[in-house]
């Protein structure tokens, strides 16, 4: 008996459902034999149907509703009341013990599949999909840029956050996006008649192609992760886990821990990710991303990659978050306009940057060019670069990733001359950074970098840096005394507006005559409700000044201003203070792993144009994008030609040390014209003060 209960026990905990339907079963089997018993006591030994098999019969009839009381009576031959009310009896029974028991629990299981269909217990039999592991405030941003695809995506997140939560985040983010979209393409078509404006807006209207699943668990895990179907996953995301979320107090002490090792349940997740994905039976060429913010980090990724990676099979790339924001934001400071450049070309939305293998691993740079801008005019090559396995890539800017592709004779009709200056020389740029943020010793490397390739022929340096910031920052740089060009550094908190104020007069009023720029940095260790609080409090303070400039008349000249931003809800309060050059950080990391995820060779491009040369280099060999003045970089402004006749006559006439390339340029009036889609049908006419964007070694 003893067994027998053990056993019950188990089952009761291990498989309920189970249980309650053979408890169901068993009480109803046990009923109709009882009842079968009853039926044939009163049942006439005279009558036909007079055996326990007949009067199972019948009780299983009454129980089920087939017959009524009518029929079995008919066919005992027999009705007295006694029997008729042990009838009745058993239809009630068989009413409430069988149907309605059985009824109830299908409903039970019914209502049980449905809130648990996307449950973690549950194998997702799924393949081809994009995997999410960990979430922080730069996911949704990754899952936003998957609208701006042509394809159907299947986006599997496992995450420790609430689901519900992510949820929310996911679907506010794409209903903006949408919203956005939407609002676009309607004023683009407000002018058109009303069919016309209907068959425009169904044709370009941005449909939601996106299935996502969001399921709680361990990234390691590796059932959670077989769960998933992550061995036949083609692009794998693993993201730092989130830091920006507002826990306080003692009670989430343990969760606050938990965080700050989240480099380290870095390396646990991807030591398994890569096992898993470099099995036989997983898919070919699936894409590992990993974000990485330290070195330590990167140096434990390179050892995984070393023993665990796999060609073919799975590829791991690391991005390293911080360095790669620190360079954009150095780049941002000297040349603002980079912002929309990179805005659009890290983006799977119009213009962008793609690669594809090259037939010849031992293809030179110019041949490769030359030779394509024969036969091409719809996308703009940039470079070929090989990798560390002897596989080589040409890397472009086109409209769309077809466009490479095409095919036709460059029949330019009226080739024009320019003349390039060979001595072009950025001008010497003034730069007043307030606040700090992560990145801020990579912004000083990239400063570093860009310092060494460009410092002044006369010895001078091309920098001059001013940084506002609090103690316990500037304490922990150093107050900077290792770079040459920050050459003051005012030590302030943030209340003390009288001081900041008096520093961001001075810089304006200096009325710089190679410019300036004010680049305001956002705290991203702030938690919650803090989060832009202070680079928003310092944009107010420069706002004020620039306001009280014009009352008095006197205006503001050659000043650029950068606000960081983490959090895109704040993008209207910083742009309704006519700030153009607004950087929410987070997306351009976002936007990079989701292409790099696409094209693992984009990794590599951008590695190497966000990176200045370093110093001591004899020749410079890092290409970057320059904006350059077209007075300053053309020795006499070219006559108004195509596109297509522009991008070659300035590659043809660059020097072989320096072969640049325009892919567009700002206007007088702030507008950027890429030279995407044929090339033959961008008329442009420059003006002395247009901004030609140039990609090119110096």
């Amino acid at each position: 008996m003893n067994k027998i209960r053990e056993w019950i026990s188990i089952k009761t905990i291990k498989s309920p459902r189970l249980v309650i339907l053979l408890f169901v079963l068993i009480i109803n089997i046990v009923l109709i034999f009882a009842a079968a018993l009853i039926i044939l006591q009163l049942t006439p030994a005279s009558a036909e149907n007079s055996g326990f098999l007949d009067s199972i019969l019948n009780t299983v009839i009454m129980y089920l509703g087939i017959g009524g009381i009518e029929t079995v009576i008919e066919e005992i031959s027999g009705a007295d009341v006694l029997l008729v009310l042990s009838c009745i009896i058993i239809i009630i029974i068989g009413m409430v013990v069988f149907t309605y028991a059985l009824i109830g629990y299908m409903s039970e299981c019914i209502s049980s599949i449905i809130e648990n269909a996307d449950s973690s217990s549950r194998k997702l039999r799924i393949s081809d999909h994009i995997v999410i592991l960990n979430w922080n405030n730069r996911a949704a941003e990754i899952v936003n840029e998957l609208l701006y695809k042509n394809i159907k995506e299947n986006v599997v997140i496992l995450t420790q956050e609430d689901k519900d939560k992510v949820f929310i985040e996911i679907n506010e983010r794409i209903s903006d996006t949408i919203e956005t979209e939407n609002d676009a393409v309607s004023s683009v078509a407000e002018d058109m008649n009303f069919y016309a404006r209907r068959r425009y807006i169904q044709k370009n209207k941005l449909r939601d192609k996106l299935t996502i699943i969001v399921r709680e668990g361990q990234c390691w895990s590796t059932k959670q992760l077989n769960d998933i179907s992550i061995k036949t996953a083609k692009c794998v995301i693993i993201l730092i886990g989130s830091t920006t979320d507002d826990v306080t107090g003692s009670d989430n002490t343990e969760i606050l821990e938990s965080r700050e090792k989240s480099d380290t349940n870095i390396i646990k997740t991807l030591a398994q990710v890569a096992q898993m994905t470099a099995d036989e039976d997983s898919s070919n060429n699936q894409q590992v991303i990993v974000e990485v913010e330290d070195d330590w980090t990167l140096s434990l990724v390179n050892a995984i990659i070393k023993h665990k990676q796999q060609k073919g099979k799975c590829n791991i790339v690391p991005v390293t978050a911080n360095r790669i924001l620190g360079l954009i934001f150095s780049q941002f400071s000297i040349m603002p306009e980079l912002n929309e450049v990179y805005r659009t070309l890290f983006s799977n939305r119009n213009a962008a940057f793609y690669s594809c293998p090259s037939d010849n691993p031992f293809e030179s740079e110019e041949e490769f060019i030359s030779q394509y801008f024969d036969n091409h005019l719809h996308a703009i090559p940039l470079t070929v670069m090989s990798s560390d396995d002897g596989d080589a890539h040409r890397y472009f800017m086109a409209g769309v990733e077809k466009d490479i592709h095409i095919t036709e004779p460059a029949n330019i009709p009226n080739e024009i001359k320019v003349s390039v200056n060979p001595d072009f020389e950025i001008d010497k740029r003034h730069i007043l950074i307030l606040g700090h943020n992560s990145k801020s010793a990579e912004i000083m490397e990239g400063f570093k970098c860009f310092s060494a390739e460009w410092n002044k022929k006369d010895g001078s340096n091309i920098l001059d840096i001013t940084v506002i910031d609090d103690t316990e920052s500037l304490l922990k740089h150093n107050h900077y005394k290792q770079y040459p060009w920050v050459n003051k550094v005012i030590q302030t908190e943030i209340y003390e507006k009288d001081s900041i104020c008096s520093v961001l007069s001075d810089f304006i009023n200096t009325r710089y005559e190679t410019g300036g720029c004010i680049m305001i940095l956002s705290d991203d260790t702030a938690k919650g409700e803090d989060t832009d609080s202070v680079a928003l409090s310092y944009l107010i303070l420069v706002q004020e000044i620039f306001d009280n400039l014009l009352i008095e008349g006197s205006g503001v000249n050659n000043i650029d201003m950068v606000v960081e931003i983490l959090n895109p809800k704040n993008y209207d309060i910083v742009s309704s203070y006519s700030t153009k050059n607004i950087v929410i950080s987070n997306r351009y990391i976002s936007k990079m792993i989701m292409q790099i995820g696409e094209k693992e060779s984009l990794f590599s491009f951008y590695q190497d144009i966000l990176t200045y040369d370093e110093a001591g280099v004899e020749s410079p060999d890092s290409k970057e994008l320059y904006i350059k003045k077209a007075d300053e970089f053309f020795c006499e402004l070219p006559e108004p030609c195509s596109a297509a006749d522009l991008i070659r006559a300035i590659w043809y006439s660059s020097p072989n040390s320096n072969k640049s390339i325009m892919l567009g340029y700002f206007n007088s009036d702030g507008k950027m014209i890429l030279f995407e889609n044929n090339q033959l049908n961008i008329p442009v006419n420059l003006s002395a003060e247009d901004r030609l964007i140039i990609f090119s070694n110096h």
